[in-house]
């Protein structure tokens, strides 16, 4: 709802060094900033700041954006908040006629405020509830760890949040909140009765939605918020907001599958855990387990519904992968849950357990031999063939690279061969990628050379034919190329930092980062600017004329050319001859 010409100009008034200087400590070292990454934990600091192009970025972690995105994810702030406070700092103020819809506004704001006032209410009525706290008694919990946690206590009747709320009971905004419901005959009663309550917090420790414990045998055992303006359940987890400092000092965080988990795991002195709220680990979770710890740890009940919320983490977290990340699945004995592991065993032992949990990649195998018998052919070949719909899809290259060498030794088959079942290419450097540390190495191409370019010189999008973006054979590289054109020929100013922010898609948003990070040396002067801008599109042109000679010259060997096509063949070699002398290409 911001316009995004409001949006470039708060970019070009903020400095990001000022910005992030006042939350984390930064050298000058050179033309940019460095220091220890706020994001992950780490000894050595690979986190830079870039003054000319208003940029963060973590060579550790991969972390990285401009000063709108360094608010949402350091303090938690939502794309409009981190608008406002930054145009606040240099005098700016939002257009009121581009504001979000103020109803919509005012109405995230009131929820928040009737979750506030709610969870007050359960805490208070914890107090009042000798059989709730006894429960949490026999859990060996404290009050000072409910206290922590803001646990509280929803009264056995129909209408408890009636004595907080009065003749507002009535009203929309508790339904839409997810505290009461309406059934048939329009009375409203409650959702959460006779539960032990946890408040669930997002980021920034505002109340959002509930998570109910049913005292006794009542059903459902768990109850949670429904989707609300507030709240999706894919997106949030229980008990990040507690745990992120003890995460970031072990690098590790564990997930499991209930609050009561989460508080006796904290309880007992282990506070870097967070649970899923009711819904299955989404790569959404994934990323923000990421932005906290290398090392993630799933912690599941043994049982056949543990592991089939082990298979569906393993799902959304094999396209997060990194060479640098771990992780690992914990597989508790069959009569225990986390909360009770730890009551009875003990902090020192669920450790242990933890830096035993099993690698992803050896549970990923465990899963895909299943009960195959890998003394028969057929067995073997059904392995591989499972392989295919998660090996190739593993983000992190050296992982993936080891993992296709112990599916070959498994099927006793050379590497090259379980290669090309799995539609990877043999010796193909996409399978085989070097470190992350080395990836700044690689030869660069033309079309990358052609974005860097336009990058540091946006005025020279002029200079660039209609059909630039047909001689690409990337599709986000052509993509961002069109985007790049399409700015720069609507008039004013050209931000990049600002183009990185209104992107949605990853692809994109990952390509112009890595354009952002780019070094300063790698850039021509404006003398040359002109001269390389023709002589890459120069290289382009030829290297889009050699693939289409080369795909006829494949169907000429098999018979299968037509008389055009022979014409058209003729044509492509002159052309690719004029090109390569420098001249102009005969049309």
């Amino acid at each position: 709802m911001i316009p995004e010409s409001f949006v470039q100009e708060v970019l070009a008034r903020v400095d990001i060094v000022d910005l992030i200087e006042r939350h984390v400590p930064l050298k000058k070292g050179g033309a940019n900033y460095s220091a220890c990454c706020p994001f992950h934990n780490e000894k050595s600091p690979s986190f830079t700041v870039s003054p000319t192009k208003q940029f963060y970025h973590c060579f550790g972690c991969g972390a990285h954006g401009t000063a709108i995105g360094f608010l949402m994810e350091y303090a938690g702030a939502s794309f409009p908040d981190a608008i406002r406070e930054l145009a606040q700092q240099v005098g700016l103020t939002v257009p009121e006629d581009e504001r979000p819809d103020p109803q919509k506004q005012a109405q995230s704001q009131s929820l928040l405020e009737i979750t506030a006032r709610a969870a007050k209410f359960y805490r208070e009525q914890l107090k009042q509830s000798p059989k709730a706290i006894d429960y949490l008694k026999s859990r060996g919990l404290t009050g000072e760890i409910a206290a922590r946690y803001g646990i509280g206590y929803a009264p056995e009747g129909w209408q408890g949040l009636r004595s907080v709320f009065g003749e507002q009971y009535e009203q929309q905004a508790l339904v839409e909140g997810g505290l009461v419901i309406t059934n048939d005959t329009s009375r409203r009663y409650d959702r959460f009765r006779d539960r032990v309550m946890f408040p669930i917090h997002d980021q920034r420790g505002n109340i959002i939605g509930f998570g109910g414990r049913v005292l006794g045998q009542g059903e459902p055992k768990y109850l949670n918020s429904p989707e609300t303006p507030l709240f999706e359940k894919g997106r949030e987890l229980y008990g990040l907001h507690q745990a992120r400092q003890s995460i970031r000092e072990s690098n590790t965080v564990v997930v499991t599958e209930g609050y009561m988990d989460v508080v006796a795991l904290a309880q007992f002195g282990f506070g870097s855990a967070v649970a899923t709220l009711g819904t299955a680990t989404t790569a959404t979770h994934i990323q923000k387990l990421f932005r906290q710890a290398e090392r993630v740890v799933f912690c599941f009940d043994g049982d056949k519904a543990g592991r089939k919320a082990a298979r569906r983490a393993l799902e959304a977290s094999i396209e997060h992968l990194a060479d640098d990340r771990a992780v690992r699945f914990l597989f508790l004995p069959a009569e225990h849950d986390p909360d009770s592991y730890i009551r009875e065993e003990g902090l020192v032992a669920f450790q242990r357990a933890l830096n035993e949990a099993t690698p992803l990649t050896d549970f990923l195998l465990r899963e895909l031999r299943g009960d195959l018998d890998l003394s028969r052919g057929e067995g073997r070949a059904r392995l591989v063939h499972e392989a295919k719909d998660w090996v190739p899809r593993m983000s992190a290259p050296i992982l993936r690279a080891q993992t296709v060498r112990s599916l070959a030794d498994m099927a006793e088959m050379e590497v090259a061969e379980v290669e090309r079942a799995l539609g990877m290419e043999p010796g193909n450097k996409k399978n085989k990628l070097p470190p992350r540390r080395l990836e700044r190495q690689r030869v660069v191409t033309s079309t990358r050379q052609l974005l860097r370019l336009l990058c540091s010189r946006p005025h020279l999008c002029e200079q660039v034919p209609e059909d630039a973006d047909l001689l690409m054979t990337d599709d986000t590289e052509r993509e961002v190329l069109q985007l790049f054109c399409e700015r720069a020929q609507s008039g004013g100013v050209f931000s990049l930092t600002a183009l990185f922010d209104s992107q949605t898609d990853a692809g994109r948003r990952n390509l112009i980062a890595d354009l952002l990070t780019t070094s300063d040396e790698e850039h021509v002067g404006d003398d040359e600017a002109s001269v390389v801008l023709a002589d890459t599109l120069r290289t382009l042109r030829r290297n889009a004329v050699e693939r289409e000679i080369e795909n006829l010259t494949q169907r000429a060997v098999a018979g299968n050319l037509g008389p055009d096509e022979k014409r058209h063949l003729t044509e492509l070699l002159l052309q690719k001859q004029a090109l390569k002398s420098g001249q102009k290409p005969p049309v």
